[in-house]
């Protein structure tokens, strides 16, 4: 989904830089970056840890060019390898960024967001940023909330805004504007996410398996593209969905196969349109115990 480096000569007023969404689970960092960028580049659900990954979203305005990263959700109840890596590609994105977009949702602050709060590097310029600010019903508690919070570390700026709404985004990719490095564009202006689309195919089937198997399933699912292929404008992707236990299997096939016929279609769809051409699927349910605690695995299956 990425072309390369951009071929035109940036001018001196040139911005361009790494903007790190961090949070903890479930405070809206994916559907803000989707936002931001104007497509899916990261998956959402309700569910905590949907995000895995360092998800990289670009949008290009004039002469900006903004580079999000999304981040999973720091981990603090399991200590298996997989929340290890999820919590280390955490804190080696906060390093990398030239700023810092702290997500809570307004009006609350609770132990885990104070956990990320100290993570964040004192060098790194930081935005409070308060999601769901129209879910706040009392708006002369907003600004007190905002700055207690803000007390506790030196924040360039503070935006309310709401995601799902498109409240306060143009104010808030202002505030972050004036803190990009004077940088020529690192990708295409057309372009989205330096994801490839066997990557991007793979997640929107975790997103399905996520959304339609919901709570019944642990934690301890993935999705592994067995192989992607391109014939003229039709992908064919292959996938396994991969799972601790038999009893795991049959949560995600469902009876007589229909939830993973649910699964399937809705990823094929979303496929079709972030790809802009068909999708041929197939996927099949794998059983692989101890996946989530094997951390050579864990690098055969993309995590970092």
């Amino acid at each position: 989904m990425a072309g390369g480096a951009p071929a035109q000569e940036p001018g001196d007023d040139y911005r361009c830089g790494y903007i790190a969404i961090v949070g903890r689970p479930n405070v809206g960092k994916s559907t803000l970056m989707n936002v931001l960028v104007g497509a899916k580049v990261s998956i959402t659900s309700r569910k905590a840890q949907t995000t895995r990954h360092r998800i990289t979203g670009i949008q290009t305005i004039g002469d900006t060019q903004y580079v999000y990263v999304d981040t999973p959700g720091f981990q603090t109840r399991h200590s298996n390898a997989l929340n290890k890596t999820l919590n280390r590609t955490v804190t080696n994105t906060l390093t990398a960024a030239d700023v810092i977009l702290f997500v809570i949702e307004a009006g609350t602050f609770g132990p885990a967001d104070k956990q990320v709060l100290e993570l964040l590097p004192a060098n790194v310029p930081c935005i409070l940023v308060l999601n769901k600010a129209d879910r706040n019903k009392d708006k002369t508690t907003l600004m007190p909330f905002a700055r207690e919070v803000a007390s506790q570390h030196n924040f360039a700026a503070v935006v309310p805004v709401s995601a799902k709404q498109r409240f306060q985004l143009d104010a808030l990719q202002e505030e972050v504007r004036k803190l990009l490095p004077h940088n020529p564009p690192m990708f295409d202006e057309d372009d989205i996410t330096d994801r490839s689309e066997k990557f991007l195919a793979s997640e929107i089937v975790r997103e399905k398996v996520f959304r339609f198997v919901g709570e019944e399933l642990p934690y301890t699912s993935t999705v592994l593209i067995e192989k992607f292929e391109q014939e003229g404008n039709l992908r064919r992707v292959f996938a396994a969905i991969l799972v601790e236990r038999d009893t795991h299997k049959a949560m995600v096939i469902g009876q007589k196969g229909a939830r993973l016929k649910e699964i399937s279609t809705q990823a094929r769809l979303d496929m079709e349109r972030l790809f802009g051409g068909p999708v041929y699927l197939e996927i099949w349910v794998k059983v692989k115990s101890g996946w989530a605690d094997n951390e050579a695995g864990l690098r055969a299956y993309g995590y970092e």
